[in-house]
């Protein structure tokens, strides 16, 4: 009881002392101070809430005032809601500010697009903070872009469950928040943005088919997974516009602020099921995933392909293919906790004009860019598959560690592989790596390959990885059948067709700063 009377003491005692209003202060005059005459509450989605935005109000007299009036404009209609100094809502009444002192408002904000006349897919809106009034009076305006868009989630039933998707089998389920895409929703288009909650799985026999323009945003936890049988097409297109990429497809997170624009692990990933088959993506962005694209156990016809494919900041891999069957041509990923490319448990894979790197900067990490391997090793199993071919041509693989690229061989399975014109780091001055699959000078698997060059990049920490005409050692490394089988860059450019450039885009000069 002793213990518990102090705690109540104590208690009491702090809320006197922040509660107190009996030192001489005298009313503000119009000088307060702000940290922004403006509050961009960033991009938010109808109905749902915003991150937390701060304004500090500054005293820089010499004496001890009080605000008599804090408030927002609409009043309590206001779709805005604050804190000041600790204490919720929308209206307050003589604020202390201590003399070179400050206070802090807190804003956030929640608005439901249905809720004003005629709105479009996006709309302004705006209140203000109002502080005093009359002669006195100042305010800070407050902004935010709100844009409607189309809810996908799994069903909440009334027991309070959520619909889930079994992954395993009924006598060993393995469940995951989620629910199959009704024959109605298996088209997302470039109307409106979609925001999916748990992962929206494609039927077997069925196809999600993607517009070109298409924005999709996936709250945490979430993703897209495309069942045995199921198949993907996201139809991309190029665009005229490098900043607006309007015709890009874009998978990211349900965040908008910009503080979010690159910060990995915000989603799930794409989900490849066993036996999907005939997945495309084209001029698509992925990114701020856990696993940019998963496949998974895929060994029938060509399973995935490839074209003009980005793929950004991924907490663990950016593509990750057991047993696959992948094509891809002016590819780029970069910037993954483990490795950019997986192709793992054997498959089949070809790569041709493509840009693998990885400047991950978030933490230390074990693999390189690149891992090649025919095995699989759990707890209780070794798993061992045929790798039938992994051909890469006119690519560069590159990073910030001095191995890039790794091999893991069970001579108990096939393991084929060939890389021609391409640049790869691989640095090894103590001969740690060692065996056929290493020997660089053996032509059955390296074929005018460039080892160790820079190969220039415009900005590795901002995803740019276009190259620098007569400086990176990509210049001109490239073979004709790559250029004319891939004739165009990632930009729309052009190839040189006797000596391409390798990697995803041709050379171009470094842009001049000033």
């Amino acid at each position: 009881m002793r213990y518990l009377y102090g705690i109540a003491l104590v208690f009491s005692i702090v809320l006197w002392s922040s509660c107190r209003n009996d030192f001489e202060t005298t009313p503000s005059t119009g000088n307060l101070e702000f940290s922004q005459d403006t509050i961009y509450l960033d991009t938010v989605f109808s109905n749902i809430g915003s991150s937390t935005r701060t304004l500090k109000v500054y005293n820089r007299s010499n004496d001890d005032i009080h605000i008599p009036t804090i408030r927002l404009g609409e009043g309590e209609a206001s779709n805005y809601r604050l804190n000041v100094d600790g204490i919720p809502g929308k209206s307050f009444q003589n604020i202390n500010v201590l003399a070179k002192d400050s206070i802090f408002i807190f804003i956030e904000t929640t608005i439901d697009i249905n809720n004003f006349p005629n709105p479009d897919n996006a709309f302004l809106y705006t209140d203000k903070i109002l502080f005093d009034e009359g002669g006195n009076s100042q305010d800070v305006d407050l902004v935010t872009l709100v844009q409607d868009a189309v809810f996908l989630f799994p069903e909440q039933f009334a027991d309070g469950t959520i619909e889930t998707i079994n992954l395993g089998t009924e006598e060993e389920p393995l469940l995951i928040e989620g629910f199959f895409l009704e024959d109605n929703q298996l088209n997302f288009t470039n109307e409106k943005p979609y925001v999916i909650y748990g992962f929206a799985a494609v039927s077997p026999n069925k196809t999600l088919t993607v517009d070109a323009g298409a924005r999709i945003h996936f709250h945490r936890d979430s993703g897209i997974l495309v069942a045995n049988t199921g198949s993907m097409k996201v139809n991309g297109a190029p665009s005229s516009d490098p900043e607006l990429m309007e015709n890009q497809v874009i998978f990211e997170g349900d965040r908008l602020e910009p503080s979010f624009s690159d910060t990995p692990g915000q989603w799930g990933t794409i989900w490849l099921t066993a036996g999907s088959t005939n997945n495309e993506f084209n001029f698509t962005t992925i990114k701020n995933s856990i696993v940019g694209i998963l496949m998974d156990s895929n060994d029938g016809d060509l399973t995935l392909s490839l074209k003009d494919v980005q793929i950004y900041n991924s907490s663990n891999v950016g593509l990750l293919a057991r047993t696959g069957d992948v094509y891809g041509e002016n590819v780029v990923i970069n910037n993954s906790g483990q490795s950019s490319l997986s192709c793992s448990l054997g498959g089949r894979y070809n790569f041709i004009h493509c840009t693998f790197a990885n400047y991950w900067s978030n933490g230390f990490r074990l693999f390189p860019s690149v891992v090649i391997d025919n095995v699989l090793e759990t707890e209780d199993n070794i798993f061992v598959s045929d790798l039938i071919e992994a051909n890469f041509t006119n690519c560069i693989i590159y990073g910030s560690e001095s191995r890039e690229v790794i091999f893991v061989e069970d001579t108990n399975a096939a393991f084929n592989f060939n890389f021609t014109n391409s640049l790869i780091r691989f640095d090894d001055p103590n001969g740690d790596f060692t065996g056929p699959n290493y020997d660089f000078s053996n032509s059955d698997l390296f074929t005018n390959i460039v080892r160790n060059q820079d190969p220039a990049f415009f900005d590795s920490s901002n995803n740019n990885f276009n190259i620098e005409t007569g400086v990176s050692g990509a210049d001109g490394i490239g073979n004709s059948n790559g250029a004319t089988l891939v004739p165009i860059d990632a930009n729309g450019t052009s190839r040189n067709g006797s000596s391409p450039d390798a990697g995803a885009y041709e050379s171009t000069e470094f842009p001049d700063e000033g």
